[in-house]
């Protein structure tokens, strides 16, 4: 059955490894007949939750006119959530951070989310795998606590310049990905 996936990036460097990841992982659900929406987290501005706990109590997700209005209906909306993003700091950037603990929102305002799956598509720096279980480890948990289901999980360590994707099995992999949900 074809799922309506939105795929979160957060990277703030335009056409870098990240976006490319994220391009590859749309083109192979694409493929296999998904609809996808991207929706990148950099380019808008989603102030951090402030659990003043008044989500939708005027008509919008967030109480505080940002840019995670125009995001709320996309994440109601989806299917499949898929995180693509660099990895700064062991975790999130926080553009695509401010907007993870925006869900909070759906909590406080008693609104289920059809959600039933997850992937995380991550690139970094660091050539160590290792460095990439903060995120890795986060991911999971909000996933567990959402009672999403994992549907993969793409690593591609030691990228530094914008084209460095290019060089390895990452955006086949990404691709891949996104190719074998069914």
């Amino acid at each position: 059955m074809p799922k309506n996936i939105l795929v979160l990036t957060g990277s703030p460097r335009k056409g870098g490894n990240t976006d490319k990841l994220a391009d590859a992982f749309i083109a192979g659900a694409q493929k296999a007949g998904h609809t996808t929406v991207r929706y990148a987290t950099a380019d808008k501005h989603i102030r951090g939750c402030v659990d003043c706990q008044t989500c939708f109590s005027k008509g919008v997700a967030c109480s505080f006119a940002d840019d995670f209005n125009a995001l709320a209906p996309l994440v109601e909306q989806a299917d499949m959530l898929v995180l693509a993003t660099p990895l700064y700091w062991f975790s999130f950037p926080t553009q695509l951070k401010a907007a993870i603990d925006k869900f909070y929102a759906f909590f406080i305002g008693n609104r289920p989310l059809k959600i039933k799956e997850c992937a995380l598509v991550v690139s970094g720096g660091d050539s160590e795998v290792r460095k990439f279980d903060g995120i890795v480890t986060s991911y999971q948990l909000i996933a567990e606590f959402l009672g999403w289901k994992d549907s993969g999980i793409v690593i591609v360590p030691g990228l530094h310049d914008k084209d460095d994707v290019l060089k390895t099995d990452g955006l086949q992999r990404a691709e891949a990905l996104g190719q074998s949900l069914v």
